[in-house]
């Protein structure tokens, strides 16, 4: 019998499974949703919230039933249905610099078409609600007042002061901290009774709250199923679905419901062996984006090699935090959104700059062979360091690493050629690594 190429699967037989397909076709039935109520919401005038996966406070926005539009989302979507070219070059052609964020300028260039998306139609913003945790949100929120005239609220979250130097509970500069946060959740409460007419109901708010503990919860479990060999689900495809739904939905039942679905589908996954990839050979863990305007290229030069992402960073900082445990106190439902916006926002934003420890725990927990650092040409704010952390974590921790560059959403920053190639390489390089360990 000839032994297989490391290119070649098997062909394993296995009894169907009940539950396959069923979280597919739950995240689509819930996106056509969203963008139903968007283009339901612009057609009748109704007050739309533009706002940011990062800090999106969807919690309140929802008490007021207000819809809510997610640009990274959008912008995403438009890369991945191979039109986010289009929309780039419009905005360049407007003035935008070809040099800033690619999922700006494919937002921009939307809304300046007139709102036509390949998903739907995205509504004027009648408010926008941003934070400090990206550089770029606040002046993409700039962008959006000069061209609707809308009101612009900013939060100012107080972030990590670096290693070591980490608000504690308890302490007086927590203390300080949530006070500050606090004070702004409030002022941001009476904007949106003044944008949408309606008063604030905090019993609605609670139950907001409660939703959001669940899901988080859910949230933790799905990812921890992935610390099953083979992982059930591929976070660099399967996990975008994923952060999607628990974010258009954050705070709604239908939200939650959708992660018992997944739940449910990756645990008989697990149960009965099945990977997201066909013998799965390496385990990796993503830290940065995929390249979502050639996404299933970029995912075939990692499956071509048998190989799957059980997590990644991006799960995390773009999951609106809820891997690291959000929970409210009910009882008092203003104070402990802003003590957990406090505590989220250093955990993830530590995460993302000083990232080394939380790495290593993933890389031991999860079981991972390598990190794949993919640095994002238009995004300077994820890639930045992307290098050296990949050089420390070898020298420091002995963890293998590449580092890849293309970009989220502009197809002309993506060379195959030159990705395959050091792709390749790092896997064979991940082969000898194996093969030393097992000679000793």
């Amino acid at each position: 019998m000839t032994t297989p190429t490391k290119h070649e699967r098997r062909i394993v037989i296995r009894p169907p499974l009940s539950l396959a397909g069923t979280t597919r076709d739950e995240n689509r039935k819930l996106i056509r949703e969203w963008w139903a109520e968007l283009d339901a919401a612009g057609e009748e005038g109704r007050p739309v919230a533009n706002v940011f996966v990062m800090g999106s406070m969807a919690e309140i926005l929802r008490t007021f039933d207000m819809p809510i539009a997610f640009p990274e989302m959008t912008s995403l979507q438009t890369a991945v249905r191979g039109r986010s070219l289009e929309f780039i070059t419009t905005a360049e052609d407007a003035g935008y610099s070809p040099d800033i964020c690619g999922y700006v300028k494919a937002d921009i260039g939307v809304h300046l078409q007139g709102g036509d998306h390949p998903m739907g139609h995205l509504p004027e913003p009648s408010l926008v609600v941003a934070t400090n945790l990206c550089n770029t949100y606040i002046k993409w929120a700039e962008i959006w007042e000069r061209m609707y005239d809308c009101p612009v609220f900013v939060f100012d979250i107080p972030g990590w002061r670096g290693s070591g130097f980490e608000t504690k509970r308890g302490s007086g500069t927590f203390r300080d901290d949530v006070r500050y946060v606090e004070a702004q959740v409030r002022e941001l409460i009476a904007l949106t009774e003044e944008v949408t007419g309606k008063k604030f109901d905090i019993d609605r708010f609670r139950e907001n709250l409660a939703q959001v503990n669940e899901l988080s919860r859910l949230f933790r479990e799905v990812l921890e199923l992935n610390q099953h060999r083979p992982a059930p689900f591929n976070a660099l495809t399967e996990g975008i679905n994923l952060m999607g739904i628990v974010n258009a939905y954050r705070g709604s039942p239908k939200g939650t419901r959708f992660l018992e679905i997944a739940k449910a589908e990756f645990a008989e996954r697990a149960a009965r062996g099945v990977g997201a990839v066909p013998d799965e050979r390496f385990r990796l863990l993503l830290v940065g984006t995929a390249c979502y305007s050639n996404f299933r290229d970029f995912a075939g030069l990692f499956e071509d090699w048998q190989g799957v992402f059980p997590h990644s960073d991006y799960m995390s900082f773009a999951g609106g935090a809820l891997d690291r445990g959000v929970h409210y106190d009910l009882d008092r439902p203003i104070e402990s959104m802003a003590e957990q916006m406090v505590l989220t926002t250093q955990e993830a934003m530590g995460g993302m700059f000083w990232g080394q420890d939380w790495l290593t725990e993933v890389v031991r927990e999860w079981s991972i062979d390598g990190i794949v650092f993919h640095g994002v040409k238009s995004c300077r704010t994820v890639s930045t360091g992307l290098p050296d952390e990949r050089e420390w974590l070898l020298r420091r921790r002995d963890i293998p690493g590449l580092f890849i560059q293309s970009d989220l959403v502009d197809p002309r920053l993506w060379s195959a050629a030159q990705l395959k190639n050091r792709i390749d390489a790092f896997f064979e390089s991940l082969e000898s690594r194996r093969a030393a360990g097992a000679r000793r």
